[in-house]
């Protein structure tokens, strides 16, 4: 009998050296991985990556921030459509924006106390109003923190592009570039993201601020009369004839694009687990501070570009006249930067940098809000469970590359425009207002039925007046908000929803069905009565000897080696070289007429288990390891698909027994130990 090459044990079928092919791409895809996302981080370590209030601001406050950049802007660009008379109302829509956002402020510093688990929305709603309120809201702000990121980081190429033609021009690939690189800076964990972001979320607050100041104080108390550059251009209407309910749905339709600076407050209830202790008070004095920051900016944006005079049209080119030749349309922020600047051009750029920053980095907010969400209803068994796991770095890197790729997908789909993509946003996070808010009110009823001290049932009965306010008022806006985005590309939200929660739907009955039938299914503890073992035989060499050692080594009942015929004459061949041999084991031929392999082997293990049905029957495929990724091409390919299909087959094991090639140990990959039925390759397509 022919032995095998030195320094591999039978027997056992240990390996030593093991699969360098594929050890060595794992060393490789390892290095890469640290590389990107630095060391891992311990379980016990999770408590030292907890953010402290000047770090969990801009992570979850950048959203709402950054909106600032394009909700004013928004908002005079449908004004801009009944005319420049219809501009005075700008600041009246503001101040109802504002409006909205101290209620859902005040109303979330009530959810984040009640509910500090991380659920936010979707646990309020689950837990007073039921499992489809609950998976609702889920599917809601699934969609919503999608958008999220398509929105601010389009905003990012459009701003950016006012300065660099070349990002103008090739928006969609700068968006995607910027997704990818953000995506790779939260795996790193979220308290390095933090950091990351915090310089320039507090650069942009900072610019703001001063640019504001500068401006009001230029005007105001030294007398200048600032005027920006479109302050000069006539601006036509698209429909000059809106009266009574038309201008009305303008003016409404003006308020729901305005109510995008809403959007990322929900962002802290669902990152409370993400602060440090007192996780409840940070994460309310957050709250407090994003919204503060928010309202000021705002309205301090609107009412400087009222003041200035700037003209910002849909269509420039049709609505606007006087224009310089070859005149392009700035940002509002652009252009209230360049007027209050004036002469200075640093001032200008600053501005200009940090804003295309907080734009890019806004979407770090539903970096931080998406995973952790994904996390707890994978939890729930609605997602699937991957979702619920910590990466190497103690991030949700599931849920993290799960986010970017959806983004991704909506930026291509819409070629990175802001005006396209804000026609499906905020549907989300409105409808997730309001459930929340209505579970709130149902869970403070709940808590002043048992509540007897005085002083407690003052607290409750104040915060569910001001959850009830809420209620009424994101109420309002998500009704005007379907109202007035509905047609122009709200449906594809609530149609993306849906079917994200059809989706959560049938993944937790397929986990229940899974539950169920694990859990009700007996074992009798009967051992099979014998165990019958069989050896895929290609040729007399190596591979098959060691299998038919290993096979005996395992001392089956009964053992017999197998070949299919798809080639007589070698076939035959073996035939003669196994009678020739000192091999013990019996040889079966079995035949196939139409040159398969994996069928035969099939009928033929399906044939020994139907004649004795209480056996098991345990098949031997002998295998290569190799070490470049071309060999496996040219190997193992037939085994795969015939151990795939053996694997389904009740009451039969499948073992592989692996033979290293020289080009494996070449390799020099990390020393591994592996039984021989538990590595993944498969027989070698050429001898089969």
């Amino acid at each position: 009998m022919v032995r095998p090459r030195r320094g591999h044990s039978v027997a056992r079928g240990v390996i030593r050296r093991g699969d360098g092919y594929a050890l060595a791409v794992s060393k490789l895809s390892t290095a890469t991985k640290r590389l990107l996302l630095g060391r891992p981080f311990r379980s016990d370590t999770l408590g030292q990556r907890l953010l402290p209030k000047r770090i969990a601001l801009p992570v979850f406050a950048s959203d709402a921030i950054s909106s600032v950049a394009y909700a004013p802007e928004e908002i005079f660009l449908v004004l801009s459509v009944a005319g420049i008379s219809a501009l005075v109302y700008a600041p009246w829509v503001g101040l109802a924006v504002v409006a909205v956002m101290i209620v859902v402020v005040a109303s979330y510093r009530q959810n984040v106390h009640a509910y500090p688990s991380g659920g936010g929305d979707y646990e309020v709603a689950t837990v007073n109003l039921g499992q489809s309120a609950g998976l609702t809201v889920g599917s809601a702000l699934m969609v919503d923190y999608v958008l999220t990121v398509a929105v601010s980081i389009s905003a990012a190429a459009s701003n950016i592009g006012s300065a660099i033609p070349f990002v103008a021009h090739h928006k969609v690939l700068f968006a995607v570039v910027a997704i990818a690189l953000l995506a790779a800076v939260n795996l790193r964990g979220i308290r390095e993201s933090g950091a990351a972001f915090a310089a320039p979320t507090y650069a942009f607050i900072g610019g703001m601020a001063v640019m504001l100041g500068w401006g009001f104080f230029r005007i105001y108390v030294e007398g200048e009369n600032l005027q920006a550059e479109s302050a000069s251009f006539e601006l036509h209407a698209e429909d000059a004839h809106l009266y009574g309910i038309a201008f009305a749905f303008l003016i409404a339709r003006a308020f729901s694009s305005g109510c995008a600076a809403l959007t990322g407050v929900e962002a802290v209830s669902n990152g409370v687990p993400a602060f440090r202790k007192p996780k409840s008070k940070n994460a309310a004095s957050t709250l407090l501070m994003l919204g503060a920051l928010a309202i000021v900016l705002l309205m301090g944006i609107i009412m400087l570009a009222q003041k200035v005079g700037i003209k910002y049209a849909y269509d420039p080119e049709s609505q606007l006249s006087n224009t310089p030749e070859g005149y392009q349309q700035k940002t509002l922020i652009a252009q209230l930067a360049e007027t209050v600047f004036g002469g200075f051009p640093i001032g200008l750029y600053f501005i200009a940098v940090v804003t295309a920053l907080i734009l890019v980095l806004a979407a770090n907010t539903a970096f931080n809000g998406f995973p952790v969400l994904a996390s707890v209803l994978a939890q729930d068994r609605f997602l699937p469970r991957q979702l619920h796991t910590r990466g190497d770095r103690l991030a949700f890197s599931n849920g993290i590359l799960f986010l970017a790729g959806a983004a991704i997908a909506f930026v291509v789909i819409f070629g990175a425009e802001v005006t396209h993509l804000i026609q499906l946003y905020i549907v989300g996070v409105f409808v997730s207002f309001v459930l929340s808010q209505t579970g709130m009110i149902k869970h403070w009823t709940r808590h002043l039925k048992s509540e007897t001290d005085p002083d407690q049932r003052w607290k409750m009965t104040r915060s569910r007046i001001i959850n009830s306010i809420g209620l009424g008022m994101t109420g309002a806006v998500l009704i005007i908000v379907l109202i007035t985005k509905f047609a122009a590309g709200a449906w594809i939200a609530i149609v993306a929803m849906i079917a994200i929660f059809v989706v959560m739907k049938l993944i937790r009955k397929h986990y229940d069905s899974v539950a169920a039938e694990l859990e009700n299914a007996e074992w009798d503890g009967v051992l099979p009565s014998r165990t019958h073992s069989i050896v895929l035989v290609s040729k007399l060499h190596m591979p098959t000897l060691r299998a038919l050692a290993y096979a005996r080594a395992t001392r089956p009942d009964t053992l017999e080696a197998i070949t299919v015929n798809v080639d007589e004459p070698d076939t035959r061949e073996l035939v003669r070289a196994w009678e020739k041999s000192d091999v013990t084991v019996p040889l079966k031929v079995v035949e196939s007429p139409y040159r398969e392999i994996t069928k035969p082997v099939l009928d033929y293990v399906r044939r020994v288990r139907r004649d004795s049905p209480r056996d098991v029957v345990t098949v031997f495929i002998p295998e290569y390891v190799v070490g470049h990724w071309w060999e496996q091409i040219l190997h193992n390919q037939s085994a795969l698909r015939l151990k795939s299909r053996l694997l389904f087959q009740p009451g039969v094991m499948v073992t592989s027994v692996p033979w290293q090639l020289n080009s494996s140990e070449k390799t020099k990959p990390l020393t591994v130990d592996h039984t021989a039925g538990s590595t993944r390759r498969g027989y070698d397509a050429n001898d089969m």
